[in-house]
């Protein structure tokens, strides 16, 4: 009974969508099972058509870093409603949204809303390589900027549990000016930069590699990236989709002490609404239509319903700075927690809210060491703890992500279940 609901959902499904969902990364074929059509949330519970009530560790892959359903979100999101759900004009919210950016992170003087993150990093380099005049852009394997076609390149996230990590349908040339370096690794940068002397627009990357599972960086490799695109010219955007607003309330910038010149963001910046931003310095972004010369455009940017769900999340995360402590707390007892009990299996990097657990007993600190990971193992594990009622990632190589709303009973019996699956 409990999995008929799901199947027979499924069964339409993949008959009029590819995969029979509409992302990728919410696709089981990686773990072997049928997706779980999800009929409510609230707080950090996720229940599926078939009544199974789950805690819930994917929060939409970012956004609900408070929980589902925040009341005060819902509340804004209702009365926005009630007024129209779309003008097509501007908005005091827009102005709003604009305006709270800045204060929280200040390297965004001016700032651009659209309508997702992947649109988000297709413009910034667009504007990247206007302010420049240079073609060409680094990014890091294993890295995920959305599937804009000239991103699509060595990248993260779902294009890895599916084996594509390059894209049918993308021609050579949108990529060839498309330069890819190895995460972690500045020798790696630093030949690029030699081998394409005054031809390097900007360096896009995760401060916090989360597509490839969770990698941190290591010492020096941010600082090393700011230093040497100042010294050659060239723009350092920082895509802060899944890092904005969640390792701090300045992003992952303010939490190493880094200042990009331009940032993508999205996932909490829509309070669980699709929406994305990008901005940085002004004289960079007033090259922006109507502004200057670099087109984008978006009929439903800044939509009105959008920026109340957005900026309601964004002032609760500003006036109650003491979320991100509470954070750090849990995500670490489960951190600790496995690195016990898989002790000499699995391999366990954690940052604020954000960790993953590699079935690999070598640390992983790069594209190479993440791939070494089993699949097959974290397959077994991802089916023992959906089995139990906890509800994660259905892939090895994606980010578990801890709410303001996971109580400490959930954070215990989410501790209990994966310490039963190691024991066995």
């Amino acid at each position: 009974m409990n999995e008929e609901m799901s199947n027979d959902l499924y069964e339409r499904a993949v008959k009029h969508m590819p995969g029979g969902v509409n992302s990728p990364v919410r696709a089981y074929k990686a773990v072997d099972r049928v997706p779980r059509f999800i009929a409510s949330a609230k707080g950090d519970r996720i229940t599926d058509v078939d009544g199974n009530e789950m805690i819930d560790y994917i929060c939409s892959w970012g956004p609900g870093i408070l929980g589902h359903a925040h009341d005060r979100v819902i509340a804004k999101v209702k009365e926005a409603a009630e007024a129209g759900l779309t003008y097509g004009a501007p908005t005091k919210r827009e102005v709003e949204m604009a305006e709270l950016i800045y204060e929280l992170i200040p390297t965004m003087e001016v700032s651009r809303l659209v309508s997702s993150g992947t649109e988000a990093v297709m413009s910034a380099i667009r504007v990247a390589r206007g302010y420049t005049r240079r073609d060409k852009i680094i990014k890091f394997r294993g890295c995920y900027h959305g599937h804009s076609d000239g991103l699509l390149v060595k990248a993260g996230s779902a294009a890895l549990t599916t084996s594509v990590p390059d894209s049918a349908g993308v021609p050579a040339d949108y990529t060839k000016n498309t330069l890819v370096a190895e995460y972690n690794d500045c020798d790696s940068v630093k030949e690029l930069f030699d081998n394409n002397k005054d031809e390097i627009a900007a360096v896009i990357v995760e401060p916090v590699a989360a597509n490839m599972g969770v990698v941190l960086p290591r010492h020096g490799f941010l600082e090393f990236l700011r230093d040497i695109t100042k010294e050659n010219g060239s723009l350092l955007i920082f895509d802060e989709v899944i890092t904005g607003f969640r390792l701090s309330i300045g992003g992952a910038q303010e939490y190493f002490n880094i200042k990009p010149d331009l940032t993508t963001l999205g996932k909490i910046v829509g309070g669980g609404m699709p929406v994305g931003a990008y901005g940085g310095r002004a004289d960079i972004m007033r090259m922006v239509s109507p502004d200057g010369p670099v087109y984008q455009a978006g009929t439903l940017s800044g939509n009105p319903i959008a920026t109340a769900a957005g900026l309601e999340t964004l002032r609760i995360l500003r006036d109650n700075k003491d979320i991100y402590d509470r954070l750090e707390t849990k995500t670490k007892r489960i951190a600790d927690s496995v690195r016990k009990c898989g002790a000499g299996r699995v391999s366990v990097n954690q940052i604020g809210s954000l960790m993953s657990i590699f079935f690999t007993p070598d640390a992983v600190e790069d594209y190479d060491s993440a791939v070494k990971s089993d699949t097959k193992k974290y397959a077994e594990y991802f089916g023992h703890m959906l089995d139990n009622g906890i509800y994660i990632a259905p892939s090895q190589f994606e980010a578990m992500f801890v709410s303001d709303a996971h109580t400490n009973e959930d954070i215990n019996r989410t501790i209990e279940v994966m310490e039963e699956f190691f024991r066995k």
